[in-house]
Parts: structure tokens; C-alpha cells; sequence
């Protein structure tokens, strides 16, 4: 393995290359064309070095890529194989290249869905690709998960992935670190997505006031109560981030609505605060309150397979790269919930560092490519024996 990091230095500019292509072949989540594109020259770049097939995950949605590496060395007859889940769909619609073009420049990579996650999923490649090249045995099957929908919620993927995950000894998510240091990600948050809907009685503002109940005064009392959910020791917090309501100023609301964001640390935090959401009660009787949606992402919580991960992941990067990682939590999920909720370990933010995932200044660090690279192929061989 000590062949591994000099081996992939010697290959950045391929990679580049081929992160490149990826970018620039656009993809968002809402165009299943796109997204089709995208994952076929995914499958074409690879074909000489893995099997892969497209998988459909249902209509509106691009397909899935199943990607199964060619390793070297005898594979077990029976064992769980290594896991990484990844998703090529991306926010930004096609045409954002024309103002936001790939590009190298002040020791980054520049454009859209670089960072989140196109970088990760080049850098899986590669890693193989120095396995490969340099003839170290992998044991177990080694398997890439490249889902549509990761940022929509991963609705349409969501079983396929947890099907996957639960024939494999761990789980790795080549999504990107945490900061410029690229701490790897032990810990996510849950999320639930809420719609709060308030029926109230129409009348006119000033008419016919009092015979009105406004859904929007509701909506407001409702909203202190969804507040003061929120925890911030435990980690829990509820943000409605839209709000809807009424027609006219010279109406008495008769409908309003909120859009509810829920984040928790632990699964058994999700299921208090939905019970305490389903049982809101209108303060004027004269409204109906309707909750709908959900948890849809379980946390990813500090399991002790977890840690093990990071610790197998620490130990090889100071011994083999000279670095020091460290670990973090983070607010965010990704697929990485629902492989780790099952109970499968699972590490996660291996991927690229860089900032601005979502954001105009999205960005890689050049020189912060080899290290990564060289780590997930350490791992892959490490937990592939």
C-alpha cells in the first residue's frame, strides 16, 4: 500500500480530466435526460475497468448506475462486500455553465456540482484505478451507488440504496469533507420536511370582521407552539421557512400554511416531535389544522461501527499520507443516513475538500485531490480483506 499515494499523484491530471467531463456534462435533479446523460459517459469512462448497469428508480427520475469494479485478487465466495454511495444530480439547472464555467484557478476547480459531489465520485474512480494498476488484492466485492435524486430527498432511490447497503460490510460516501480541513463526517443530523395547514373562515375585513377566523392569526399561535420544539442542547431545532396565506388585504384569511424543516441528533428525538406536531389543537375552534410529511432522512448517529471506520480511516492517512483527520458532525444529510441507520458502519465526507456547495463560488482545492484519492483506495483495499 505504500505504492498507493505516490501512484495517484502521478494521475491528477487525468482525474481533473475526467472531473471535467462530469461537470460539464450538466445534470439536475428535476431533468431525467440530463441526469441519463450524465450517468451514461459515467458508465462509458469506466468500462474498462468495472461492470456497470443503469437502474430505473421510476418516472420523472433519472436512472440509478451500479457500478461493480474488476479488482485484482480472488473474490470470497461469500461476505459482504465494500459500498460507496454517491449521486451525480446537482441544483443547477442546465445552462448554468455559461456563468458559472469549469475552470482551474487560484489553486481551485471551479463549477457547478463540483464539489457536491462530482469530485467524490472521480475521485472513487481513481481510486480504483490505482488498485487496479498497481495490482493490490481486493477480496470483497467493491461496488459504486451513483442515485438520481440524492438532492430532492432521494425518494426514488431510497430502497434500492438500503437494499444495497444491507449486503455490505461497511458503507463509504465520497460526499465532501467538512471545511478547508476536510474533516471526515461520523454524525448527521435527521430531517423532516412538515406542511402546517390552517383552514379558517372566510368573511370581509371590514364588514363583517368577527365573523371571519383567520387562518393566518392560526397560523401565527401555531408557529409559537412549533418553536418552542426546538432544542438546542439535544440539537433539534424546527425552522419554518415559508409561509403561505390568505388573498386579499380586505379578507379574512381562510387558508394559510407553513413549510416546516426539522433536524434532529437522534432518531428517538424525530419520533417525540412528530408525535407532539400531530397533536397541535387549534386555538380558535373555528379553524381545522392539517400536518402532513415527515422524517425523511434518519440521522446518522455516532455508532461504534462508525467510529471504528474513522478510526481504520485516521490510522491509514497518518500512516501512509502523513496526515492528521479529524472527525465532525454536521447539520446536512445525504445518503449516508439510511445506510448508517440500518446499521451497516458507515463513513462519510471522504470525498473532496473545498466550499461552496450550492453557492456560486462552489470550489475544490487543487492540491487536496491526491490525499483524498489515495485515501479511499487505502480503505477499499484495508476493509476489502
Amino acid at each position: 500500500m505504500e505504492r498507493i499515494p505516490a501512484h495517484v499523484e502521478a494521475r491528477v491530471e487525468p482525474l481533473i480530466g475526467f472531473l471535467r467531463e462530469l461537470v460539464e456534462c450538466e445534470s439536475p435533479s428535476d431533468d431525467a435526460a440530463a441526469v441519463r446523460r450524465c450517468q451514461e459517459l459515467f458508465a462509458e469512462r469506466v468500462s474498462d475497468i468495472a461492470d456497470t448497469r443503469l437502474v430505473n428508480c421510476g418516472a420523472g427520475f433519472g436512472p440509478a448506475l451500479r457500478v461493480d469494479f474488476r479488482l485484482p485478487g480472488p473474490r470470497r465466495k461469500l461476505g459482504e462486500g465494500i459500498l460507496a454511495v454517491g449521486h451525480n444530480d446537482t441544483v443547477w439547472p442546465v445552462g448554468t455553465l455559461a456563468r458559472m464555467p469549469f475552470r482551474r484557478a487560484d489553486g481551485r476547480l471551479w463549477g457547478p456540482g463540483v464539489l457536491d459531489m462530482k469530485a467524490g465520485l472521480a475521485f472513487f474512480v481513481y481510486a480504483m484505478r490505482a488498485l487496479i494498476e498497481l495490482d493490490l488484492p481486493v477480496r470483497r466485492v467493491v461496488r459504486l451507488w451513483i442515485v438520481p435524486d440524492e438532492e430532492t430527498g432521494s425518494h426514488c432511490s431510497r430502497a434500492l440504496t438500503e437494499k444495497l447497503a444491507l449486503g455490505s460490510r461497511a458503507v463509504l460516501v465520497p460526499e465532501p469533507g467538512t471545511g478547508l480541513d476536510g474533516r471526515l463526517k461520523t454524525a448527521r443530523k435527521g430531517i423532516g420536511s412538515y406542511r402546517l395547514t390552517v383552514k379558517g373562515v372566510a368573511s370581509h375585513s371590514g364588514v363583517d370582521f368577527a365573523a371571519g377566523a383567520s387562518a393566518i392569526l392560526e397560523l401565527g399561535r401555531q408557529l409559537e407552539r412549533v418553536a418552542a420544539l426546538t432544542d438546542l442542547k439535544r440539537g433539534t431545532t424546527l425552522n419554518p421557512g415559508v409561509i403561505r396565506g390568505g388573498s386579499r388585504v380586505n379578507v379574512v384569511a381562510a387558508e394559510a400554511e407553513a413549510e416546516i424543516d426539522l433536524r434532529v441528533v437522534r432518531l428517538r428525538d424525530a419520533a417525540a416531535v412528530d408525535r407532539k406536531l400531530r397533536a397541535l389543537k387549534p386555538v380558535d375552534r373555528r379553524c381545522a389544522l392539517t400536518l402532513s410529511g415527515g422524517i425523511n432522512r434518519p440521522p446518522m448517529e455516532r455508532t461504534a461501527g462508525v467510529v471504528q471506520l474513522f478510526r481504520t480511516a485516521k490510522a491509514l492517512a497518518k500512516r501512509h499520507l502523513g496526515l492528521a483527520i479529524a472527525e465532525s458532525a454536521t447539520g446536512g444529510g445525504s445518503d449516508g443516513n439510511f445506510t448508517a441507520a440500518l446499521g451497516v458502519p458507515t463513513l462519510d465526507g471522504i470525498g473532496a475538500v473545498g466550499e461552496g456547495a450550492h453557492a456560486p463560488h462552489e470550489s475544490i482545492l487543487v492540491d487536496r485531490i491526491a490525499d483524498r484519492t489515495a485515501l479511499l483506495a487505502l480503505l477499499t483495499h484495508t476493509l476489502g480483506q
